[in-house]
């Protein structure tokens, strides 16, 4: 070998050493290619993203979720510089209800889609989609206010889609520095209307600011007409939530409102018929709630939520929660549990027992029997009048023998006169008790009604089922139905067509009522005003609500006549006559009796007192 080629050889041989020597890896990059190995083997395993609270599974993350220590980087752009800016992706997951999309900017869920259901259009239903919505943690740190809503985490980039008793998860990282990161880890099962959701802070301890005891969670929300009649949803959509103690509450449904809230178990923000709601497993530590009715078109309300995360100072904190996307179904909601279903308004005092241990029962076991809701709501009118037929029986047998006593009531008031009204009474009350009359047992049996007529009216309008459902000219019994639209005088742009039915029932009852009562005067056209208000009051109601009403009235009109033609006047009248001729000592006298007669007894030494008018 000639010097030549030894010193080329010698200059090779040096060439690859060196180059193996500056070439080679750092332990940096040598522990980040670990951890993608080992992402990629975790990946391979079914189940791998499961969400636990088990804290030891974070460190199991993919390798896209590592942040490499840049510390000239967040010294020069400020906290989370290289988080600042990036470009915004969506991540789906699916189950067989649920269509959810989550942007990598702020981590948050940006929008929600039913499958199964649409909206007022027919369009599929977007619970709420947009950067109107926002989603984020709130605190200091180096002197800088961070919202992670404006932030972009590092995650994968596909999502996934789950069946039946199938789950999967995924988690989105905000990166500070090595070790130093917030996770959001989402979570989905198979046929179900909650996401989880797990916040987990990682070496923060030290980067949230020192005076800070709290995160604060903001949730911003501007959700979208999904009815016909934006006024009517708006009637009904309100901010919910359910206190540490177990009380569900709520903000004002007809104005703008806002609430300190304590320590809290879920939030809800509700439309009509749809809510979007957070729950944390271990209660939110307080905050606000507050809605809004907004000028922008249709929007149908705008919500907001700051709640309180305690803050404690260890590497790890974690806060599991969950959303539920899904309709107001009463059953639906009973079954996720945290007294969800308190949130549909079925009335107050009495009316919600009515309807929540017997309306919605019996309701439950016709719809089992696969029957239109239409006929449903006939069955329903029918089985209450008939429960409720005794009542009306009695009321009805009071105002025959009070109609069989007027022409000897008007005998007394052309004999005492006008001008002396307590004496008037005196004589009244004298007659009643010779005949054995209460002239309040025909207002009480209908006062003992009113709680069911009233609980009606609390049941249809917040019934999910009648949502899209038809019947005879009726294209949705959940909303009215115009057969006129116009131009809106008043705030009135239409007119329906059942409500139009029910005031023309109304009236005629009215005027049956008068008939056969003998009522006179201005008691005799009073009762014509209300059905005349009702057709205003009633007529943006859901033609549901108003079809009740209608068969209500014809029910009970058929009732009246039926029994008027059991009753017969003259025998009432010999009745009472018989019952004039008992011993005073025989005759029971009512409560209302006794009282009236206390009163007028008192009443009579002033006026006897009192000068009459010439």
């Amino acid at each position: 070998m000639d010097r030549n080629t030894f010193t080329g050889l010698f200059l090779m041989l040096i060439i690859i050493v060196g180059s193996v020597f500056l070439m080679r890896p750092s332990e940096e990059e040598i522990k980040r290619e670990q951890l993608l190995q080992d992402s990629i083997a975790l990946a391979k395993t079914k189940g791998a993203n499961a969400v636990t609270n088990d804290t030891t599974a974070i460190s199991a993350v993919d390798s896209s979720l590592i942040a490499t220590s840049e510390p000239d980087s967040i010294i020069a752009t400020g906290p989370f510089g290289s988080s600042k800016k990036g470009t915004e992706k969506l991540i789906t997951l699916e189950n067989e209800l649920l269509k959810v999309n989550i942007s990598n900017r702020g981590g948050r869920i940006k929008s929600v889609e039913l499958k199964n259901e649409v909206d007022y259009q027919g369009n599929p239903l977007i619970m709420f989609d947009g950067d109107d919505n926002t989603f984020g943690l709130q605190f200091s740190t180096a002197g800088e206010n961070i919202n992670t809503n404006n932030l972009y985490f590092a995650g994968p980039d596909q999502g996934f889609s789950v069946s039946d008793s199938d789950s999967s998860a995924l988690t989105l990282r905000l990166n500070y520095a090595e070790g130093k990161y917030i996770d959001y880890i989402y979570s989905l099962t198979g046929n179900s209307y909650q996401v989880g959701f797990t916040v987990v802070t990682k070496g923060m301890q030290n980067v949230v600011a020192p005076s800070q005891k709290q995160l604060i969670l903001n949730w911003n929300s501007s959700l979208s007409q999904k009815e016909k009649d934006i006024a009517n949803e708006q009637r009904y959509s309100t901010a919910y939530f359910r206190t540490a103690e177990g009380d569900v509450e709520s903000l004002s449904t007809g104005k703008d409102d806002q609430e300190d809230i304590g320590k809290t178990n879920w939030v809800t923000f509700k439309q009509h018929f749809f809510s979007n709601s957070l729950i944390a497993d271990q209660d939110f530590a307080g905050g606000t709630l507050a809605v809004n009715t907004t000028t922008a078109a249709n929007v149908v309300k705008s919500f907001e939520a700051d709640l309180n995360l305690d803050f404690s100072r260890q590497d790890i904190n974690t806060y599991p929660m969950k959303f539920f996307f899904g309709p107001n179904k009463y059953s639906i909601l009973k079954d996720q549990g945290y007294d969800f279903e308190k949130q549909i308004d079925l009335g107050w005092g009495p009316m919600t027992w009515i309807n929540r241990f017997i309306t919605l029962p019996v309701f439950n076991v016709l719809e089992g029997f696969n029957l239109g809701y239409g006929i449903i709501i006939l069955i329903l009118t029918i089985l209450l009048k008939l429960v409720l037929s005794p009542l009306s029986y009695k009321s009805y047998v009071s105002m025959a023998k009070m109609r069989v006593l007027k022409p000897e009531m008007d005998e007394i008031k052309k004999k005492v006169g006008e001008d002396n009204p307590t004496l008037l009474q005196q004589e009244y009350l004298k007659l009643y008790k010779q005949a054995g009359v209460n002239p309040m047992g025909g207002c009480i049996p209908m006062i003992l009604q009113m709680p069911f007529t009233i609980a009606f009216f609390f049941f249809f309008p917040n019934l999910f089922e009648l949502r899209g459902e038809s019947f005879l000219w009726m294209n949705d019994l959940s909303t009215y139905d115009a057969i006129v639209t116009f131009k809106p005088i008043f705030g009135v742009g239409h007119i329906s067509l059942m409500v139009i039915l029910m005031t023309l029932a109304t009236l005629l009852s009215t005027w049956y009522n008068n008939s056969v009562s003998g009522v006179t005067g201005q008691m005799k056209y009073i009762g014509y005003f209300m059905p005349l208000i009702f057709l205003f009051v009633l007529n943006s109601y859901p033609s549901g609500l108003t079809y009740y009403y209608f068969l209500s009235t014809l029910f009970t009109f058929g009732q009246q006549f039926a029994i008027r033609q059991m009753i017969n006047d003259e025998k009432i009248h010999a009745k009472l006559q018989e019952h004039k001729k008992k011993p005073e000592s025989k005759k029971k006298k009512s409560g209302f009796q006794k009282r009236m007669e206390d009163y007028m007894r008192q009443q009579a030494p002033a006026a006897q007192t009192t000068p009459k008018k010439k």
